[in-house]
């Protein structure tokens, strides 16, 4: 079965089980500072599944596009992916554990045809903040999973969330498939690799406080997760995801530009194709960024030179080529006829990425020299220089032995390994500082600076040009940043006006108030949406005022605008060419 056809299938299927097909979100969250990339799914539903009504009811799927980098160093591998497709369905306060274990178990079975003998489920063992999970291991045993089949497994491995210090989240139950030829042991050992996890359904039935306590909530919701390349890999008869259509052209790419072979070099091709498909997503995603130092630029940036190094790795030299843009182009080929906005923006993805490619190609030369410099102080490089030429220069430890053994120098792996670590431990923590606030807390302070933001899209245009769109925005609890088009820095004069505007319209106690409507309604009506954006069939619609401002939006939002307080405009910058960044608070 092709990938498209397992998309379509598992679509039409929960269609008939009453769910609404929506669009995917886009890869860079809107007004979530919790996460660089939306990593799952339910990410843009937060909102839904802490109870504010969805516009398309309580059952929902779709596929989402999907990004990851905890799982960056497991590259290379024959399953682990940064970028990814996700499969899910949604129940928003509607269907619970039985009927999703059900669903789950139905398509399994009748629609991929997947053998019940093979199959091998895992439970929530139960601890201090919430009991046993029974219900679903009950559930597995009335679909005739038998009772040696399902095990029950501790916090780490089988409950999801919440993504912060506190939010919704609940216990899990995970299905596997045996992938070996050999006939499945009797006996489920989640430990043999030969069981391949396939899907996850996540009962979201608790609120953890920030006190670490954990209370049910009131609004139950499901949210399941399949992955794509997994389950093709499994239903083609692979054991290596790289080896499906959604890869092999790809890598058929790399092996005519490297005039080698996939089966002598699986390693590095599987990261130069799992990287490049990862950066064309990020750089044609309807909130597309380029390469920097930060954020989610710098994620797409080590995606590129961990990509030019692989290919060094395998011998290319590019010259004046832009290896980069050659694999982008049948990246785009490949998926354009299933996200159009790929091909809409093949131009601005091949130039970013020739650009970034030959900006690493100075530093590689710059790290070459400081290598030389390093090597000629002794016989011996330290873990410390190892790792300067790793962090500062893009060199990976193999690489730098490589140089080192030509010159009979030896490199201290195990001082730059204890670097290393202490590099991803400082990244871990300030990963985990990403967490604190965003719509998944719903807080008092991130519904005002949502609002905020509303009122300021409608200053813009009225103090700047009618045409301004937002091109993304990002809230945290003390903050709003939004970005929209415009080509030149704005004067003192004309922040001090969009300020003015802003603070005149909380002043005027405009009531906040939200409709739901077909999208075409929406459009219509003079709504404004977000460029690039994909919308479902049915929207909310946020009006601040009689018609003052009228936007899509999936909230949330205060009542009134007199709640805002007052608005100051505290940084205004460039983000990226003929794209403007305001960024701004609200005093009381």
């Amino acid at each position: 079965m092709k990938s498209s056809e397992l998309k379509q299938k598992y679509l039409d299927f929960f269609k008939a089980k009453g769910h609404a097909v929506i669009p995917s979100a886009p890869l860079i969250p809107e007004n979530d500072p919790t996460v660089l990339f939306t990593t799952a799914g339910m990410h843009p539903l937060v909102p839904f599944l802490l109870g504010q009504p969805h516009p398309l009811g309580k059952r929902l799927t779709d596929v989402q596009k999907c990004l990851r980098t905890d799982d960056i160093d497991e590259v290379g591998d024959k399953v682990h992916h940064t970028f990814f497709f996700m499969l899910g369905n949604w129940s928003l306060g509607d269907y619970f554990k039985k009927e999703a274990i059900e669903m789950s178990f139905e398509f399994l079975t009748k629609v991929l045809k997947l053998s019940p003998p093979h199959l091998a489920v895992t439970c929530f063992a139960g601890d201090k903040d919430a009991p046993k999970d029974d219900e679903s291991a009950q559930a597995w045993l009335k679909q005739g999973i038998p009772k040696e089949r399902i095990a029950f497994l501790p916090k780490k491995d089988n409950w999801w969330g919440p993504p912060g210090t506190a939010g919704p989240c609940g216990p899990d139950t995970e299905m596997f498939y045996w992938g070996s030829s050999a006939p499945p042991p009797k006996i489920f050992d989640p430990k043999n690799k030969n069981w391949v996890e396939i899907w996850n359904d996540v009962f979201i039935q608790y609120h953890k406080t920030t006190e670490g306590k954990f209370l049910p909530l009131k609004q139950k919701n499901v949210d399941t997760g399949m992955g794509l390349e997994r389950v093709t890999a499994l239903l083609q008869g692979f054991d290596d995801n790289y080896r499906t259509e959604l890869f092999w052209p790809l890598i058929q790419e790399i092996e005519d530009m490297t005039g080698k072979c996939y089966d002598q070099e699986l390693v590095s091709m599987r990261i130069i194709a799992d990287h490049l498909r990862a950066a064309v997503f990020i750089l044609g995603d309807e909130r597309g960024v380029v390469p920097s130092n930060v954020g989610q630029g710098y994620i797409l940036r080590r995606f590129i030179r961990r990509i030019i190094r692989r290919m060094k790795v395998l011998g290319v030299n590019s010259g004046s080529v832009s290896l980069t843009s050659i694999l982008a182009r049948k990246t785009i080929e490949m998926y354009s006829s299933e996200y159009p906005l790929l091909k809409e923006k093949k131009s601005f993805i091949l130039e970013e990425l020739e650009k970034e490619e030959n900006k690493f190609k100075k530093t590689l030369e710059q790290g070459l020299k400081e290598f030389d410099k390093i090597a000629a102080q002794g016989k011996m490089i330290s873990g410390k220089d190892a790792f300067l030429l790793f962090q500062s220069y893009g060199f990976p430890l193999e690489m730098t032995q490589e140089l080192a053994a030509e010159k009979n120098i030896k490199v201290d792996v195990v001082g730059f390994k204890k670097e290393f670590e202490h590099h991803q431990e400082l990244s871990r923590v300030g990963a985990e500082q990403k967490f604190k606030g965003g719509l998944s807390g719903a807080s008092a302070e991130t519904t005002k600076l949502h609002t905020a933001t509303h009122i300021l899209n409608e200053a813009l245009r009225k103090v700047l040009k009618e045409d301004i769109k937002q091109r993304g925005s990002n809230i945290t609890p003390e903050r709003l940043r939004f970005d929209f088009n415009f080509e030149r820095k704005l004067t003192e004069e004309e922040i001090g006006k969009i300020e003015a505007e802003v603070n005149r319209v909380i002043k005027e106690k405009l009531e906040v108030v939200r409709e739901e409507m077909p999208v075409e309604k929406a459009f219509q009506s003079g709504a404004h949406g977000e460029f690039g954006a994909k919308y479902p069939s049915r929207v909310s619609v946020y009006t601040v005022g009689k018609n003052y401002s009228k936007e899509i939006c999936m909230g949330p939002h205060v009542k009134n605008t007199v709640e805002l307080g007052k608005f100051k405009i505290i940084q205004e910058e460039s983000s990226a060419a003929g794209i403007r960044r305001i960024k701004a608070i609200l005093e009381k």
